[in-house]
């Protein structure tokens, strides 16, 4: 397989990549990179700390810069900043972006249109929506592109992302439902985690004891999702036997409407996905 190439000029491994926002995600990002064997001197942060700059140059071995600088010289900017953020990084590094550039936002609710009507006319701009997995390089990034992105900005936005987890092309129409369902989703799952712990302590089980189980529990239940590929209700199928134990904690969470309250809550994510697309 040929090496992608951003506007059909350079090798991916000979362009440079600048993160701009070095946060936890940002870290997760350029660690990540760093893994998969992106050369060092080719990546940069933007970053104003100076006490955080000083940790990531002895960690990464990167070169740390100032905003405007990274934006100037790197072929590709990661935005991971705060999408209340946004519209002022925007104003700050405008005048250094130029046409051609790949520009990648990991803000959640800011449109391509939004950050397109900010930089430059020809800056390709392409919307990631991460979630926190990535951190153990089990995480599942959703990209859209803008207006100006050929096939070139979205292979090397999934090479990108692909050094942290899994990468799927969606349309932007679909990232509100995308934000919903897995850049919240970790929160979910962590807190049925954290509901059945306290289950086990109720129901007599050292705290210890109760951790290990639901975790490794639930660790088994993904792998047998992905490796299986099995539908979902016939795995729960195959674990409830005919008023048995499993039946009467299903009827329970039926009760209780869990369904239901699953998806008001992820309604709730995506109509605040969108009030931060609207600037509210």
């Amino acid at each position: 397989m040929s090496t992608p190439t951003v506007g059909h000029e350079q090798p991916a491994e000979a362009m440079s990549t600048a993160i701009i926002g070095a946060g936890v995600m940002g870290e997760t990002l350029l660690s990540g990179l760093v893994r998969a064997g992106r050369r060092v001197d080719r990546l940069m942060v933007g970053e104003k700390r100076a006490e955080r700059a000083r940790e990531l140059e002895e960690r990464y071995g990167v070169a740390v810069v100032s905003n405007r600088e990274a934006a100037a010289k790197a072929d590709t900017v990661a935005l991971v900043v705060k999408p209340q953020d946004m519209g002022d990084v925007l104003a700050e590094i405008a005048p250094d972006l130029r046409s051609g550039q790949l520009l990648v936002s990991l803000a959640a609710g800011i449109t391509t249109g939004y950050i397109e009507s900010r930089v430059p006319a020809g800056v390709a701009v392409v919307r990631v929506m991460p979630n926190t997995p990535a951190l153990v390089d089990e995480g599942m990034a959703a990209i859209s592109p803008g207006s100006h992105c050929d096939e070139a900005h979205l292979a090397e936005v999934e090479s990108l992302m692909a050094s942290t987890g899994r990468v799927l092309r969606i349309p932007e129409k679909q990232m509100d439902a995308v934000t919903a369902i897995s850049g919240s989703g970790p929160a979910y799952i962590f807190f049925v985690v954290e509901s059945m712990i306290e289950a086990g302590v109720h129901l007599g089980l050292p705290r210890a004891t109760a951790t290990d189980l639901v975790v490794q529990t639930l660790v088994g239940s993904a792998a047998m999702l992905r490796e299986t590929g099995t539908h979902p209700v016939v795995l729960r199928e195959q674990v409830t036997s005919p008023s048995g134990t499993t039946a009467s904690a299903l009827r329970e969470l039926e009760v209780h409407r869990v369904r239901a309250a699953f998806l008001a809550a992820m309604e709730a994510a995506r109509n605040r996905s969108r009030e931060l697309a609207e600037g509210s």
